[in-house]
């Protein structure tokens, strides 16, 4: 259900953040943009306005991403440079690179809170103690065996979509992957609290809603409940037209789910299945829960349902012990998979992973040529997959344009579809429409859409 803060804001002087304004800046995957749009709510609650472009704010917050090194190197970057346009603001830190680097990041001129995994969802709490000069610690971490909190979310920020936290953190530990130190073990709200936020977004006119957590199809640990439960129970909330799933890991992505999606009211035919790899040499190695026959499987099934469905796969290169037969078997096995898209990651040592016990290194100059081939296949994959709906009818959520430009939205199947700036109107925003689907844009990112 929605956070009730009213027990605790007694606590808090709100009159110290009556008239603020505040600058956010977020790093990483959808769930910190989900959290970053909450931590707004949470503020203009407060009082706090959200500045603007080019205004002083009083408080900046910045939530980072610690996926990768070069991550780490962007989240420095933009806590220097959000420093330097809000010289006078209380700058705060949190998300994983500030949960996995606490000490570094509090050490940042400028920077005056980092606040871990734990500690986030207490946001307000925080900053009051530290204006009050009740806390004079710069930076409130946890170890990752104590992080226990759950900082609910739902919320749309400056999107038609809202997007829905219903899980964080992660028990898989794969031998690259720093997120379980990040986030934390495996953990969830109940049901009925996301049904019941699930409801309000339908309330505020919300249509569609995005499922999002860290390993989502484990959710469950927490309440004794089933994933397939949560997206049944959701499937029945009035108002709310389309459910997306963000992301959901092979093994965790039963034949149950799959059939319900197929004939669901409201769950559309989209999903995001993590790869990393087509060789079984390098899935081991990894350490993920499922084999290359196993993802194949699950592909033919979703497929075997709904045909027309959009399949999106992440997929990791030049990772430790990745020979180049190793590649090729993942470059073959995905060119014979029937996906749509790739979402293509060099790999990134990780310090403390495991991974830096596998001998096999590969050169940087080894893994662009890779990315870059898996990218051409991809893009080969996405337009054969577009050229087939040309000329079909389907139902589009258009999204606000800036003025003067062209307008988009996504079908069901999550083709991107484009009207031009002429047709382009502000009362389609958040609208679902028919449309005729058209040739592709310029660019080939979008199908012309036809309002029918």
């Amino acid at each position: 259900m929605p956070v009730n803060r009213s027990t605790f804001l007694y606590m808090i002087d709100t009159s110290a953040f009556q008239g603020k304004t505040a600058a956010y800046y977020t790093l990483g995957c959808k769930l910190n943009f989900s959290e970053t749009s909450t931590f707004g709510k949470m503020l203009q609650e407060m009082g706090v306005r959200t500045a603007q472009k080019g205004e002083q704010a009083d408080i900046c917050l910045i939530n980072t991403c610690s996926v990768t090194e070069v991550a780490d190197h962007k989240c420095r970057q933009a806590i220097h440079r959000m420093v330097r346009q809000h010289p006078q603001a209380f700058v705060v830190v949190t998300g994983c690179y500030a949960q996995l680097e606490a000490e570094t990041v509090s050490q940042i001129e400028g920077v005056d809170l980092v606040l871990g995994s734990n500690e986030k969802a207490s946001l307000i709490q925080y900053l009051s103690d530290a204006w009050a000069g009740v806390s004079t610690d710069k930076y409130h971490t946890v170890k990752t065996k104590d992080i226990k909190s759950f900082a609910p979310s739902c919320s749309r920020g400056n999107r038609t979509r809202y997007f829905l936290k219903v899980q964080d953190g992660c028990d898989y530990f794969c031998t690259y992957c720093t997120i379980p130190y990040a986030r934390g073990f495996s953990r969830n709200p109940t049901i009925a609290s996301l049904v019941a936020q699930a409801e309000e977004a339908a309330r505020e006119g919300g249509q569609e809603i995005v499922l999002t957590g860290v390993n989502i199809g484990d959710f469950g640990k927490t309440t004794g409940e089933q994933f397939i439960d949560l997206v049944k129970a959701l499937d029945k909330v009035e108002g709310i037209r389309r459910y997306r799933i963000s992301s959901l890991e092979p093994d965790l992505l039963s034949d149950e789910l799959i059939d319900y999606c197929a004939t669901s009211r409201a769950f559309m035919p989209h999903f995001h299945i993590p790869l990393q790899s087509g060789s079984d040499t390098v899935l081991q190695l990894m350490h993920r829960h499922y084999d290359s026959q196993l993802f194949a499987d699950k592909i033919r099934r979703i497929k075997q349902v709904m045909p027309d469905a959009f399949i999106g796969v992440d997929v990791m290169v030049g990772c430790r012990g990745e020979t180049p037969e190793c590649f090729e078997e993942t470059y073959d096995f995905l060119d014979r998979l029937d996906v749509t898209q790739l979402h293509v990651f060099p790999y990134s040592e990780r310090p403390g992973t495991s991974a830096l016990s596998i001998p096999y290194v590969v050169s940087n100059k080894d893994k662009k040529v890779r990315s870059k081939r898996l990218l051409d296949l991809s893009d080969k994959k996405t337009l054969d997959f577009y050229s087939r709906h040309i000329g079909q009818e389907a139902e589009v959520l258009f999204e606000k344009a800036p003025r003067g430009r062209a307008m988009h939205g996504f079908t069901r199947n999550y083709i991107r579809v484009e009207l031009p700036p002429q047709e382009a109107d502000p009362q389609l925003d958040n609208q679902l429409v028919k449309v005729r689907l058209g040739e592709l844009t310029h660019d080939r990112q979008s199908l012309k859409a036809i309002i029918i």
